[in-house]
């Protein structure tokens, strides 16, 4: 069926109250097996997770959650593995837009993550429909997606589909804005860069002197067997098309969280991040206080 066709079906669609606000599970029977009946579910938090056993004709997922800071206007969805037989598209102004068709991308579905704006007066809603099975293999799947909320300059975009990101480096602006706003901040050096050409993505590994904040736990402190202050290790993912290689120095480096995975995001030389925070904080232009060792 064609997207447009597909929406007038939402008047027939059935509402579900979800008890878990964050997560929801559920099956087609919910709907008594009308294949008329889009199934419907609001979930109220900035990430979460969604699991649809048994899939019917179609599920319309509604986020509303109650958002402190206007700036998480995107939304990035991560299909489960087993993500197969149905195809995503996102609700416009009335209207689908496809996101993920069926059969997926490189590496399937399960590897890559998709991100999309959420700017305007609607909440963001999220559309699967099902494709149909002649051989009843539609009793034995199960598909699904985490999703995330994020600000718009620090979402994924690396083998990831629906926003474009630069390999430039941030300007003074951006740097300053990224120590306040980034969920990690961590000073160290590159020991080792690796590339996944498969995800088109490089992860580096990062060894730290000093975290000054992270909101997982993407790096953990090593054990140290001399009695000298122990270090952090941990792993940042990029764009390989951004060609980070391991080099001499100290850095800060910035970016976000992801499903469990850090992805870069301002990585000036220390010394330059210092110079561009205390001239800022002269002329008092620095949007937060950082620490300065």
């Amino acid at each position: 069926m064609r997207p447009n066709v597909i929406f007038v079906m939402f008047i027939l669609q059935l509402q579900l109250s979800a008890a878990d606000l964050c997560n929801w599970t559920g099956s087609r029977f919910a709907a008594a097996l009308d294949s008329r009946i889009v199934l419907q579910v609001r979930l109220r938090c900035t990430e979460g997770s969604v699991r649809w056993i048994y899939p019917g004709q179609a599920l319309r997922v509604v986020l509303e959650p109650n958002l402190s800071s206007a700036r998480r206007t995107t939304v990035c969805l991560k299909p489960s593995p087993s993500f197969r037989g149905a195809s995503v598209f996102i609700e416009r102004a009335g209207r689908l837009e496809p996101l993920l068709t069926e059969g997926g991308g490189p590496g399937g579905p399960g590897q890559q993550v998709f991100c999309f704006r959420a700017d305007g007066p609607h909440r963001p809603a999220i559309y699967l429909q099902s494709s149909p099975q002649s051989d009843g293999a539609w009793s034995r799947r199960t598909m699904g997606f985490r999703y995330q909320l994020v600000g718009n300059m620090s979402a994924p975009t690396g083998g990831h589909s629906g926003l474009q990101a630069t390999c430039r480096p941030c300007n003074d602006t951006e740097l300053l804005m990224a120590v306040c706003n980034s969920d990690f901040v961590v000073r160290g050096s590159i020991k080792n860069v690796s590339s996944d050409s498969e995800r088109q993505t490089s992860v580096v590994e990062v060894s730290a002197a000093r975290v000054y904040w992270q909101r997982g736990g993407v790096f953990e402190q090593q054990a140290s067997l001399s009695g000298s202050p122990r270090s952090w290790r941990g792993h940042i993912h990029t764009l390989l098309r951004c060609h980070v290689k391991p080099g001499d120095g100290e850095f800060l480096f910035t970016g976000s969280q992801h499903f469990g995975e850090a992805w870069l995001g301002c990585a000036p030389r220390y010394k330059d991040f210092l110079s561009v925070y205390q001239a800022a904080w002269a002329a008092r232009r620095n949007a937060c206080d950082f620490p300065l060792d």
